[in-house]
Parts: C-alpha cells; structure tokens; sequence
C-alpha cells in the first residue's frame, strides 16, 4: 500500500477522510456511502461541515491570496478552503468536497467543478493534490435507483432497478416522492444508505461515472490497486472530475 504522507514523512496506516458537503441528508448519512471502503480498516470518512453549493456568478467581496495571483470570494474561503487547510493540517488525512449537482446546473458543472478546485487550490497550496470535488449527479438518490430491492426494503415499494443510468434521472428525489408520497430523504435516506449496495450501483462500467471516479479518487489515496470491484479499471468515468486521479 502507497502509504506515505507529505505533510509529515511518516508512513500511515489509516487514513481519515473529512468531506465537505451541499446536501441535508449528506450531513447526517454520507459516511455511510462509504461503508465498504471502511470495511477495510484502514480508513473512515466524517463530515466536516455542510457548505453553500457554489455556481458560476461572479462574487464581489474577494480575497486576495498574496504570493498567488488569484483571488477568491471571502465567504468560498472561510467556508470551504479554511476547513479544508484545518482538517489537512493533520497527517494522514483527506478532503472531499461533494456536491448534489441538480439536472438545472448540470450545463455549467465544469465551470462549478473549477470554481471549486479555484477555492481549494488557491487556500491549500502544496496540499490541494489531497483535497478532491465530486459531484453526485443529480442528486445523492439517483443512486438509490440502482439498488431497488434495498430501496423496496425500506419504503416497502416495488420498483425494478433502474433501466439505464442512474446519473441521467431528471430529479431522483422528486421521483421518489411520486412513487412514496411520504419520503422523507433523512430519515429515509438514512436508511438506505445503511444498506445501499455501492458494488451493485457500480457493477455496470458504462454508468454512474462521476460517483466511480469519487471511489476510485478515494482508493487510490489508500493506496489500493485498481481491481473489478467498483468497475474502476475499466469502468466509465467523469470527464469533469477524473483528471484528479493524475495528481494525487
């Protein structure tokens, strides 16, 4: 296992992701989505705070970041690159930032998706290579359609897994709200996430690409060797997100 740490010459031998989130339910549940990593003890993932989701409108009280020659928004700093920087400072550790990209921002995602590495780039220096952005398009529950018999399981429904990919569902949450008029996406969410089978949304290479390039990010910081599980071999993935996969 690749297991050395810049920040500190020390090998390490678990890892501690800290994320940053958009979402409600990601705020409590998020963690969970990651529960096979965490079956392999050798690292956990927690939140470290919820954040505004940022878009492509032009803010106006900046900072300036001297020495860099860039400049970012006061409030993208304070809320997203400080926390990051704080959670980096201690070795063997790694950020996510997660967004719920809507179907409606979809069209300016690599634009959102550069605004943010802007953010952490600009604040992280050295350290950006061990922060990473995600999106979970559209939306956390898309996914849940992949693995209808844990969704039934729950809601009591009857669906069939989903034809196609998931990452192509207009508004997943919307869905399940016509499908179960009182789902609630924490305490529901919740419920699936504890059970949602993640190597089952995975198995098939052709969709989910931005949520397997998140796992694929994330298993390459653990220094594991790329495998069928997940299909991240060979498996489709994001052609906005997946260049960070160069630079960790």
């Amino acid at each position: 296992m690749n297991s050395h740490d810049t920040t500190s010459d020390q090998h390490c031998y678990f890892f501690k992701f800290g994320l940053l989130v958009t979402g409600k339910t990601e705020v409590e549940h998020i963690p969970k989505l990651f529960r096979t990593l965490m079956e392999l003890r050798i690292c956990s993932f927690e939140v470290i705070r919820k954040v505004e989701q940022l878009d492509v409108r032009t803010s106006v009280k900046k900072l300036k970041m001297v020495g860099t020659g860039k400049d970012i928004a006061n409030k993208e700093a304070e809320r997203i690159g400080f926390p990051a920087r704080e959670y980096l400072k201690y070795p063997c550790t790694y950020v996510l930032l997660l967004d719920d990209l809507e179907h409606n921002r979809t069209d300016r995602a690599p634009q959102i998706f550069d605004k943010y590495r802007n953010v952490l780039d600009t604040i992280l220096l050295d350290q950006k290579h061990r922060a990473s952005v995600h999106f979970l398009v559209n939306m956390l529950e898309a996914y849940y359609f992949a693995d209808a018999a844990t969704v039934n399981g729950v809601l009591g429904t009857s669906l069939n897994d989903y034809e196609g990919d998931v990452e192509t569902i207009r508004h997943p949450k919307g869905e399940l709200k016509q499908i179960y008029s009182g789902f609630n996406e924490k305490e529901h969410g919740g419920q699936i996430l504890d059970r949602l089978d993640v190597e089952k949304v995975l198995s098939d290479p052709n969709t989910c690409a931005s949520l397997r390039t998140l796992f694929a990010w994330c298993l390459k910081a653990l220094g594991q060797i790329p495998t069928d599980k997940y299909q991240v071999s060979s498996g489709k993935l994001s052609n906005i997100t997946k260049a960070q996969l160069d630079n960790i």
